[in-house]
């Protein structure tokens, strides 16, 4: 695209319009179903019988709703690119709307965590897709302000599923969301693909193949480099605030902590967070410098967590406020993933990342429920933060910077090093 006057800046979101509100409202949905399920966890499980067991049941549920979102990410990701970022978006919010209505009138826990699942799969495929068409519609000047638009408004998402979960019994709160996907279906946003997407389906042979992912070392780092860096977010999520009421009771807090409480209270500074680090990394001109920035956040606001310095329910909230805004990188972490791959493979990439970015809690949550009998539920959650942070430090430190790159490319123009054209 060619530069715009600096009085003509938000030219690009201004005619947006209503794919840019499509896809903020439909963002918004996928976090409300995404975290509903954090906030009723407990009363659900209770209320299925399985009161006693519920940190157990609900890593259960949890890992089934992200295996879910990983094998969701990949087809609806291959759908984005072969058959357009649309047509990912509109199944994707069909899917998950129809499992939340299921979740509401189950049973038994096998049934809970089937729909749980499906649920997962639909969640996967809204956020990428959204993210690629927005990305590939806007001034690359202004990609950062538009995609960080969508997260910050969309992760209110988790604070009116942290309010519904606990003003509604969980059913209902399960058929809210249902609802609400269906009713953004049926406000008919007029949404289309890009240009860019229609020039890149022409001209390359092989849109949206998965095996493209890993057919040279250099693509297959780059991807798992651009996975790692988003999983501190999801240790922080699916531990330390999914079991959060444990962790209180654990860690000597004198009084309840309520799990839709924690959800707010995370999200909400979360949502300050993408805002913050999102116009960081405009300012610094680098998405690299904004996310290192907030995970030299992080690591702080995890310790004062894990050893306990909070001891009242209030501080106890302040903490995972401060946790919520450190983790608040997830949109820059998005719009990376956005970046860094061409046309022909970017709705895989940036629907795959995230969801893999979230199934990594899968294996945490494992570990986590493996190591706490022996350990102790803090010394188990700090080693597995710890990896979680190192992990990501190295693969942000190997990732190319991408702030202002121009995305009208597609893969076989990037130059790969000759030694690198075999997956290891």
């Amino acid at each position: 695209m060619s530069d715009r006057a600096p009085s003509d800046e938000l030219a690009p979101l201004r005619r947006l319009g209503g794919p840019l509100l499509f896809v903020t409202l439909g963002y918004f949905v996928d976090v409300f179903d995404l975290l509903l399920f954090a906030v009723v966890r407990v009363e659900s499980i209770r209320d299925l019988g399985m009161g006693s067991r519920t940190v157990e049941v609900g890593a259960l549920l949890q890992n089934a709703q992200l295996i879910g979102l990983m094998l969701g990410g990949l087809v609806w990701g291959a759908i984005g690119d072969r058959r357009g970022r649309r047509a990912a978006l509109y199944g994707s919010i069909l899917l998950y709307s129809v499992a939340n209505l299921a979740n509401a009138m189950v049973t038994s826990v096998p049934q809970y965590a089937l729909w749980r699942f499906i649920a997962g799969f639909g969640l996967a495929g809204e956020l990428g897709a959204g993210l690629t068409l927005v990305g590939e519609m806007v001034d690359r000047r202004e990609r950062g302000t538009a995609t960080t638009l969508v997260a910050t408004l969309g992760t209110t998402g988790a604070m009116a599923a942290a309010i519904v979960g606990q003003l509604v019994p969980w059913r209902w709160a399960y058929a809210i969301g249902g609802m609400l996907g269906l009713a953004l279906l049926a406000l008919r946003l007029s949404v289309h693909d890009s240009p860019m997407f229609a020039r890149a389906r022409a001209t390359s042979a092989r849109p949206g193949d998965l095996r493209r992912l890993i057919d040279t070392r250099e693509r297959a780092a780059r991807y798992l480099r651009t996975i790692l860096i988003g999983v501190p977010i999801w240790f922080t999520v699916g531990i330390l605030v999914t079991f959060a009421p444990e962790f209180a009771r654990h860690l000597g807090v004198t009084g309840e902590v309520v799990a839709g409480h924690t959800i707010l209270v995370f999200y909400a500074g979360g949502s300050l967070g993408d805002l913050a680090c999102g116009l960081l990394s405009q300012a610094l001109r680098s998405r690299r410098r904004a996310v290192a920035a907030f995970y030299a956040l992080s690591v702080p606001a995890i310790a004062v967590y894990l050893f306990g310095v909070a001891r009242t329910p209030t501080a106890f909230y302040v903490v995972c406020a401060c946790l919520g805004f450190a983790s608040g990188f997830w949109a820059v972490m998005v719009t990376m993933a956005v970046e860094q791959f061409g046309t022909d493979l970017r709705a895989t990439v940036a629907t795959s990342v995230p969801t893999f970015v979230r199934a990594s809690a899968v294996p945490m949550t494992l570990a986590f429920v493996a190591l706490r009998p022996g350990l102790g539920i803090a010394p188990a959650a700090g080693i597995i933060g710890a990896l979680a942070f190192l992990a990501a430090s190295w693969a942000l430190w190997r990732l190319p910077e991408t702030y202002g790159r121009d995305l009208d490319f597609v893969e076989d123009d990037v130059e790969i090093p000759s030694d690198a054209r075999r997956p290891a």
